[in-house]
């Protein structure tokens, strides 16, 4: 079993604008440490996996900072999607790629802006997951649910698999895909016990996820069948140009894994966080006695506060409690925590304004 993990980078992450911008996106910022999130994403797989069979997936704006981030991996390991077509094709791209080089390659899908407290507990969940993928399951890692979160996709756990491989595996059948939950029902999944956070964090075999794909969106398999006969030749890049941006836009969750009847689950409890807003890194950065984040020149007199003060100037914040702030220099962003999903908006607004400049 080889194992191919495929770090999956092509997100805009307006979320932490004025940090983010289209040409910095969420994955190449340091949120939860001194890297930044692709960079911790790549390094914690050793020793699990070699650079050298390490994909990344990104965008044609944000290759070269990759490759400056990242100059371990090989020039060809960072492939470029002509433009973003969410993820079944960029799990179909990658898994033309890994076949190439390995037809049963097993590749670790996994996104590049997430935080993991322990690392060496997601190298051995990925590795039973690997060995599952090896027998030609499609796995995912299910991560045990700390509170009643309604911000993430849930997976009902079914009846443990009989031959999981290895002893410790412990793998179960997956029932179902559960959307984003309202609280009423997050509580309910976390009081019953029989449901796990959907990490999106995949594994499998790449002539298998590429016969999924052909069973379930025949229309993206055509077009996956019209690329991999040219990769490897002087036509690879144009027919990825060409035929690329002609795939539909659509999640591999939605488009394969739902209904897939390959799925099995991995539970895991590795310190996982999707750092999906400014209000999520007290959960991966040590706050104060008062349970303010700060950076830099921050003054905080108050309670709960994520101040970021990055513009090179003091920020102060006096008597305020449960506030975003953060100062980017050019632009200084100013919300409660709890609207901190709502940062988009402030991004389409400027858009609207024609101020490309920021955004």
């Amino acid at each position: 079993m080889k194992i191919f993990p495929v770090v999956m980078a092509g997100g805009s992450g307006t979320r932490f604008w004025p940090l983010s911008r289209k040409s910095w996106p969420k994955q190449f910022l340091a949120l939860a440490g001194s890297r930044p999130l692709l960079a911790e994403t790549v390094a914690r797989l050793a020793p699990l996996a070699r650079p050298e069979d390490t994909l990344v997936v990104l965008g044609p704006a944000h290759e070269k900072a990759a490759r400056k981030l990242l100059p371990e991996l090989p020039r060809r390991n960072v492939i470029v999607e002509p433009c973003a077509r969410n993820t079944a094709p960029c799990v179909g791209l990658a898994a033309l790629h890994v076949r190439r080089r390995d037809p049963e390659g097993v590749l670790l899908m996994l996104p590049a802006d997430h935080h993991v407290a322990r690392p060496a507990r997601l190298r051995a969940a990925l590795a039973s997951a690997a060995r599952l993928a090896a027998a030609g399951r499609i796995a995912t890692i299910g991560v045990r649910p700390s509170r009643p979160e309604t911000g993430y996709g849930y997976l009902e756990v079914g009846a443990p698999l009989a031959a999981a491989g290895r002893r410790g595996d412990g793998a179960f059948e997956v029932k179902r895909f559960v959307e984003k939950p309202d609280l009423a029902t997050a509580e309910r999944y976390l009081a019953g016990g029989g449901y796990l956070w959907n990490s999106g964090i995949f594994a499998f075999r790449a002539d298998v996820i590429l016969e999924e794909i052909a069973r379930r969106m025949p229309e993206l398999a055509k077009l996956l069948d019209g690329i991999g006969a040219a990769l490897g030749t002087r036509r690879e890049a144009a027919a990825v140009a060409r035929l690329f941006p002609r795939a539909p836009s659509i999640s591999i969750d939605y488009g394969v894994m739902e209904r897939s009847d390959r799925i099995a689950v991995v539970p895991a409890d590795f310190g996982w966080s999707d750092v999906g807003s400014f209000a999520a890194l007290p959960e991966v950065r040590a706050g104060d006695r008062s349970g303010n984040v700060t950076e830099g020149e921050a003054l905080v007199l108050g309670r709960n506060n994520v101040v970021l003060a990055r513009g090179g100037r003091t920020v102060a914040v006096v008597g305020a409690d449960d506030l975003v702030v953060v100062d980017a220099g050019d632009a200084v962003l100013v919300c409660p925590r709890s609207k901190a999903q709502d940062v988009r908006q402030a991004v389409e607004e400027l858009k609207r304004r024609g101020r490309e400049d920021l955004i």
